[in-house]
């Protein structure tokens, strides 16, 4: 041992004693040249173990006089941490390429933020939207925050995020969405707002959306025999009947369907943006008029490695453009959300079947009810029952 060691290890004593004395609950110690910290300290993210237990905390601090200010001054603010319970080991678990998250530039710490939330357990499960939702959702509004901080170098972060967020419409979906990715971020670094962004969303809501004039069933029909390449017509069948979203299309179970079951259902796969799901016709009839037993898909590149769920979808749009649909690929959903309520399907099994809440299924779907809609129902549910009004 040198005996410059030597000196910092009596040093490190008398720091250790100090901090001992202060019951901080935390030592330093000397690794080589490096300094690190030894305590009871929170499971680590990675771990099985439920209680705090006896850790070591790479610092990255040199073993040199300077290092161990440093590393006294660590342990003061962790053990503060540790009492109001606001510790948290992403900021000193060393991060790909080296460094700790503290250390980084903005950019960095967002591409550090993409990978944590494309690793998370129910977003593993189903990659492609988790990238879709990262993609569209989360990447434009960071990528605009980093340009706000570069614009404005005087600004703490938190400006930066207040400055973004103000930069997006008041009272639109950009507006929550800016909201969404940017407290996502926030939390991710430990960084408390002194303004909670849920106060900035605005009144924006889905239940502000105009009803639609949806097509009628004779429409659909009509429109179906009118488009002349087989394979896509297909597609504009299976969704008219099953109320798939564009991607479905794509992803999804037919063997049922081909090999005659009786039931007729189709399960949509995991890979879709909601998971898997099983989905029966409304109208049945429109499998044999529609000829859904002959499976007949174009061909679309499907591997996610190489397109996303979006850009499969933009495809059906475009050929429902193409051949002139009069209206768009969601409306033939809509429709068949709207046709499930005439059948009296019951919200919990229809929302299940289109891979959403009930809630988002009566919010969406019960608006767009016509008069029309409604009479029919009415008719319907009074052919059905056998009651009969008390005569006098």
């Amino acid at each position: 041992m040198t005996d410059a060691n030597q000196a910092l290890d009596a040093k490190i004593l008398q720091v250790n004693q100090r901090l001992k004395a202060a019951k901080l609950g935390l030592q330093i110690e000397r690794r080589g040249q490096k300094l690190n910290l030894r305590g009871t300290l929170p499971p680590r993210p990675d771990s099985s173990r439920l209680r705090p237990h006896q850790q070591r905390l790479v610092l990255g601090l040199s073993a040199t006089p300077s290092g161990l200010k440093q590393a006294e001054q660590e342990v003061k603010v962790i053990a503060a941490q540790l009492i109001q319970k606001t510790f948290d080991w992403r900021h000193y678990l060393a991060v790909s390429g080296g460094g700790r998250l503290y250390d980084l530039d903005l950019p960095e710490q967002i591409q550090v933020f993409e990978e944590h939330f494309l690793m998370q357990p129910q977003r593993i499960k189903n990659s492609a939207s988790a990238k879709t939702t990262w993609r569209f959702t989360y990447a434009p509004y960071l990528r605009k925050l980093v340009a706000i901080a570069q614009e404005h170098p005087k600004f703490s972060l938190a400006e930066a995020i207040y400055a973004t967020v103000r930069s997006t419409d008041d009272q639109s979906r950009s507006r929550q969405a800016c909201c969404t990715a940017l407290s996502a971020l926030a939390e991710f670094l430990n960084l408390e707002l002194p303004i909670d962004l849920k106060s900035l969303w605005g009144s924006y809501s889905p239940n502000q959306t105009q009803a639609r004039e949806l097509p009628s069933d004779e429409l659909i029909v009509k429109t179906f025999e009118q488009i002349p390449n087989p394979a896509w017509r297909f597609v504009y069948g299976i969704m008219a009947t099953y109320g798939l979203r564009n991607h479905e299309v794509f992803f999804s179970d037919y063997s049922g369907l081909s090999q005659g079951d009786a039931a007729s259902t189709i399960q949509v796969l995991s890979t879709t943006k909601t998971g898997s799901h099983e989905v029966w016709p409304f109208f049945p009839e429109w499998i044999e008029q529609f000829d859904l037993r002959s499976i007949c898909l174009p061909p679309v590149d499907t591997d996610l490695n190489r397109t996303t769920l979006q850009r499969v979808g933009q495809q059906v749009t475009t050929q429902f453009r193409r051949y002139q649909v009069p209206f768009s690929p969601y409306d033939l959903r809509h429709a068949w959300a709207v046709r499930t309520i005439h059948f009296g399907l019951p919200d919990t099994v229809a929302a299940r079947m289109m891979g959403h809440s009930v809630t988002v299924h009566t919010r969406t779907y019960h608006q767009w009810l016509t008069r029309r809609d409604q009479q029919q129902a009415v008719e319907a549910a009074l052919n059905r029952t056998q009651l009969k009004a008390p005569l006098r």
